[in-house]
């Protein structure tokens, strides 16, 4: 497992001195997925269990993660550091060459590390041989989460691209259940690794790296991070609070 970890510090270490040339560490969101699919590469050619599942693991991970990358990527080159690398590089100004590496270079990877937790069981368990229910609920949650996320996503990406849509609120499509779709698909792919993992001797285990996830995506880096900019700068954006749910689907309520 640590040979994982290994795997991901060495990448993201590649990738600051990289933000550091380029006087940009937003490039590290478009690894968040490619990383974590190295995470279980390495697992991929470092163990040898069950053939079927761990070939099918492997590449659903992939392409999640070669999605999420060209969607963070297409969205973020071109249009300068995101506003928390901005904030942090003023704060701590010429410490800011190593404070990156700790805070955000380091902290994510070791993030990743155990995210991928699942991926250690379902890719290294040798038993049992075969699929069970365990891997069809378990896809099935993660092919849901996907298609959640990646609908979401595209739905953004057309309303922001209209000019008459610039400085509005999306309230339509997945938008209208839900303020953050993409958060809560990705939410529930990582559930779906979670419940494969479980199938596998200790692979209960791996409900750490759910958990994880969920918590940072709604209370740190995720929902709570980004709408207390939102509130502030988007008009519109507190009604679209009070009668949308923040994470999980729900119908809309009424505007006060």
């Amino acid at each position: 497992m640590l040979i994982g970890l290994a795997a991901i510090v060495s990448l993201f270490t590649i990738l600051w001195l990289a933000s550091l040339a380029v006087k940009n560490a937003s490039i590290v969101d478009m690894w968040w997925g490619p990383g974590i699919f190295l995470i279980g590469l390495t697992y991929f050619l470092t163990t040898s269990g069950a053939q079927f599942r761990r070939g099918l693991v492997l590449s659903c991970v992939g392409l999640w993660a070669l999605r999420l990358a060209w969607h963070i990527g297409s969205r973020n080159i071109g249009h300068g550091e995101d506003f928390r690398y901005v904030a942090w590089r003023t704060q701590y100004g010429p410490r800011w060459w190593w404070v990156s590496y700790l805070r955000v270079f380091v902290l994510q990877s070791v993030i990743a590390w155990i995210v991928a937790l699942p991926l250690y069981f379902a890719i290294s368990a040798a038993e049992p041989g075969q699929l069970t229910n365990w891997d069809l609920v378990g896809s099935a949650l993660f092919t849901a989460g996907f298609w959640f996320e990646a609908i979401g996503d595209e739905q953004l990406r057309r309303f922001k691209a209209r000019p008459e849509n610039q400085g509005k609120v999306m309230t339509t499509g997945l938008w209208r259940y839900t303020r953050h779709p993409n958060y809560f698909g990705e939410a529930v792919l990582g559930w779906g690794l979670a419940v494969i993992a479980a199938g596998t001797p200790a692979g209960y285990i791996g409900i750490v790296g759910a958990v994880l996830i969920n918590f940072f995506l709604v209370r740190v880096s995720g929902v709570s991070l980004l709408e207390k900019a939102l509130k502030t700068t988007k008009p519109g954006y507190a009604e679209y609070i009070a009668t949308t749910s923040s994470f999980v689907p729900m119908p809309p309520k009424a505007a006060r």
